[in-house]
């Protein structure tokens, strides 16, 4: 069995559902939140071969269609039982950016891309897809909220991907081992609301004068 491509699956199935929602909450009628959801799971991937100069997996292998399809069902089905929960959203999203931060790398280093150069190209796997959805949906994108780490762990998990393949130490369990990492690091930023330092001090956060 391809570990990578179930990998690959799941996280455009994950991201596809935080893209249904969005459509949901949005208003949006059945083949908004599929075109919403397919957008969310497989943007980040599409943006990464373009990069490579490679064709896009969601069209070389259209079993990528199929996680974009059924996200949009089970939403459509079970959206009431699922916006019970208020953080459901951002639960796939880490789900979704935990596997795509880490395939997306892999799927750079076997394209011969560089060390740097694929751990920037799975964060952008793994962010490039949430960016779209926010951008489409009108919505100020999560990757820029100064009050998150949405890009954070996405790095994170990149960098190990690459390190752990530079060593020699890279396998599908070591990958799996680093997914789960970046998920609980994202989701533990959530709850504690963990953010990184703002690009400059704004007005009112300056001292007063004497």
């Amino acid at each position: 069995m391809d570990w990578s491509l179930v990998a690959d699956l799941a996280g455009t199935f994950f991201f596809a559902i935080s893209g249904c929602m969005v459509a949901t909450r949005r208003g949006y009628d059945i083949i908004g939140s599929l075109l919403l959801g397919a957008l969310t799971g497989l943007g980040g991937g599409i943006i990464r071969d373009l990069i490579l100069g490679v064709p896009p997996a969601a069209f070389a292998q259209p079993v990528h269609l199929i996680p974009p399809i059924a996200a949009a069902l089970f939403v459509y089905f079970l959206a009431h039982g699922v916006e019970r929960f208020p953080r459901t959203l951002l639960l796939f999203d880490a789900g979704g950016l935990a596997l795509f931060c880490t395939t997306g790398t892999v799927t750079a280093l076997h394209a011969g891309m560089n060390l740097p150069g694929a751990a920037i190209l799975g964060v952008t796997t793994g962010v490039g897809g949430g960016l779209l959805r926010d951008v489409v949906a009108n919505r100020d994108p999560q990757l820029f909220n100064p009050k998150d780490l949405y890009a954070v762990p996405a790095i994170v998990g990149a960098s190990l991907i690459a390190i752990l393949w530079s060593i020699g130490r890279y396998s599908a369990l070591a990958q799996l081992f680093v997914a789960i990492l970046v998920f609980v690091f994202r989701v533990l930023s959530l709850r504690f609301h963990w953010h990184v330092p703002r690009a400059a001090t704004t007005v009112g956060d300056q001292p007063q004068g004497q």
